[in-house]
């Protein structure tokens, strides 16, 4: 007999699902990736954009924030909102 042991604590936040969704056929497409600037950040999500362009045939816009310890700055922020109807976030090591 195996005895499994669920190793996630109990929580008092209220689990709330995500519902944001975006419908690709609705018109052109941008998509933003941001790098957290760690080593190999950029070049997964470039890979990854590849595909998502090739899947949606969507267009893509970068981002690196260069500094995997800091938040993205407002204005990249800005820049993401204001180019892009989604984006993807990712790091790397």
């Amino acid at each position: 007999m195996v005895d499994f042991i669920d190793p996630r604590a109990a929580t008092s936040v209220e689990h709330v699902p995500y519902e944001l969704r975006l419908d690709a056929a609705e018109g052109p497409l941008t998509i933003g990736y941001l790098a957290n600037g760690f080593p190999d950040s950029e070049n997964f999500l470039k890979a990854v954009a590849a595909q998502v362009e090739r899947l949606l045939n969507a267009a893509s816009a970068h981002w690196n924030k260069g500094n995997a310890s800091i938040p993205a700055p407002d204005d990249m922020l800005d820049a993401i909102r204001g180019n892009c109807q989604a984006a993807i976030a990712a790091y790397g090591h």
